[in-house]
């Protein structure tokens, strides 16, 4: 169901004001992963030993986001347990004096204050923004995907923000990706600025053909909004899909000059796709270091012994 039309929502950007919101959709059906996702909402695939939607969080935590929204549907409940105190798993490790494992299952309560609202029904990603709007008020406020996992190390959400606290308006996080792939991403005209590596978005294309695509800037999933954006959701009609496309009302907003994008040249991953959810395990194994000397020593054996046709099971037993 749209939320209605209020009339604190503000005609025009809000400059100067500070994010403190962040929202995160969580609704969609994750049927990329079946049958896995059957059960299991797409969001709580460990990435290594945590759900891949506790990297966003913790991305919104560290960039001083301290009140998260999650837009879920049905069967999500599990999203609402795992940010929750689970008393009884906690005595039981405090109990045995295993505090390691005590921090790691406190620790996603503890990163912010976590509200939860469902969707209703899945009408695509704009929906779900317009969704959070009595939560959010007039107050700009960020969206992260759960489906992009920003490597922790990087600080785009942070430039964002600095961006946003600069210009007002929006922003849109950008990535060059090769022109075959444009179909996949919403893509931005841009020009540029006077600041390095911030650009003028002055128009947005959801999942345009190569040949029709403006650039090769990709719109990745960080979103810095200002609440003008609920306006223009609620006169943007369906678009690709039948769904309300949050960069449809984007392009509303760019066409007014009110739109920034950041371009991101650092590690992202897309969890939400099989072989890169592989590479993201992988790759932040390797980084972590009470996991990473022994896995790497492994993962080098196994690639010597795939590249030579030998990977059965005795010859690379653990």
């Amino acid at each position: 169901m749209i939320v209605p039309h209020t009339a604190a929502d503000p005609a025009v950007p809000t400059p100067g004001r500070p994010v403190r919101k962040a929202v995160v959709p969580a609704a969609g059906l994750g049927t990329r992963f079946l049958p896995a996702t059957k059960a299991t909402p797409k969001e709580m695939l460990p990435v290594v030993d945590k759900p891949a939607i506790q990297y966003a969080v913790e991305e919104a935590a560290a960039a001083g986001l301290d009140d998260v929204l999650m837009i879920t549907g049905r069967h999500k409940r599990a999203i609402e347990d795992h940010f929750d105190h689970a008393f009884e798993l906690e005595q039981a490790l405090a109990a045995k004096g295993d505090t390691v494992r005590l921090d790691a299952v406190r620790d996603p309560a503890r990163l912010a204050h976590i509200h939860h609202i469902r969707q209703g029904e899945p009408l695509g990603l704009g929906h779900a923004v317009l969704c959070a709007r009595r939560h959010v008020g007039a107050e700009p406020f960020a969206v992260l995907l759960g489906d992009d996992l920003i490597d922790p190390r990087e600080t785009l959400l942070s430039r964002m923000l600095d961006v946003r606290d600069a210009h007002g308006g929006s922003v849109v996080a950008l990535m060059k990706v090769p022109r075959r792939q444009i179909p996949r991403y919403g893509c931005a005209a841009v020009e540029r600025t006077g600041d390095d590596g911030v650009v003028r978005v002055t128009g947005l294309v959801e999942k345009p053909s190569p040949e029709n695509a403006p650039s090769t800037y990709a719109v990745i999933g960080r979103y810095v909004l200002d609440p003008a954006v609920f306006g223009a959701l609620e006169r943007t009609p369906p678009g690709r899909g039948g769904e309300i496309q949050l960069t449809d009302a984007l392009q509303e907003l760019a066409v007014g000059g009110a739109v920034h994008g950041v371009v991101f040249e650092g590690l992202r991953y897309d969890t939400g796709d099989k072989a890169d959810y592989l590479r993201t395990v992988v790759r932040l194994a390797c980084d972590r270091p009470d996991l990473g000397p022994e896995f790497l020593a492994w993962l080098k054996e196994f690639v010597s012994a795939a590249e030579n046709g030998a990977t059965g099971h005795r010859r690379l037993a653990a």
